[in-house]
């Protein structure tokens, strides 16, 4: 195998390990209950209780994806991408997002969800950023930013929630996909491997 087939492989099996991407998807949807103070969402200390078994969720995570597939590190190349996706990429699209739909005097307030539209394009650009996007990617984010942008939405009011509610799902569905991914391309470690 080349190196650049091995360290493609070692960043796969990182990025895809896609239960976490049902977690941040059902952060998203508590977000969502938070912000519109759903039954016992109306008290923070259910949102503060929802971050906890999340945040014990993502250890619980970390330990299987470890242990049945290894501990992996993806490359320094990987790392870069990645960051300069998150940390150039991403403000410019929420910005953009502003200046598209918003109260502010300087927006262009068009009847557009931009949080759909914000989290469809940074998860495009980070998957695009680091292993590549797959099919399902293009699909799921796909259908995430075509809704967010259809002329329907409300200019002010729960049309950010419900864009944090199908962001969530549609995280909640890479996820899955992304896992299932991982699953049938790495399978899990074998006892001897372990050793």
């Amino acid at each position: 195998m080349e190196r650049k087939d091995v360290t493609t492989a070692v960043a796969e099996n990182s990025y895809f390990r896609g239960l976490f991407g049902v977690l941040g998807g059902l952060l998203m949807i508590l977000s969502a209950l938070g912000n519109a103070g759903w039954g016992p969402f109306e008290h923070d200390t259910a949102f503060i209780a929802g971050l906890a078994v999340l945040g014990a969720g993502a250890l619980g995570l970390n330990r299987y994806y470890n242990d049945r597939y290894g501990r992996s590190r993806p490359t320094i190349r990987h790392h870069r991408r990645m960051a300069v996706a998150m940390f150039v990429g991403a403000p410019a699209v929420f910005l953009g997002s502003l200046l598209l739909s918003s109260r502010a005097s300087w927006s262009l307030n068009l009847p557009l969800n931009t949080i759909a539209i914000s989290m469809a394009l940074v998860m495009l650009m980070v998957g695009g950023a680091t292993v590549g996007l797959r099919m399902h990617h293009l699909i799921v984010f796909g259908a995430l930013l075509v809704a967010g942008l259809l002329p329907v939405w409300e200019r002010e009011g729960m049309s950010g929630n419900t864009g944090l509610w199908m962001a969530g799902v549609a995280l909640i569905v890479s996820g899955l996909l992304d896992h299932r991914l991982l699953v049938r391309r790495f399978g899990p470690v074998r006892e001897d491997d372990r050793a």
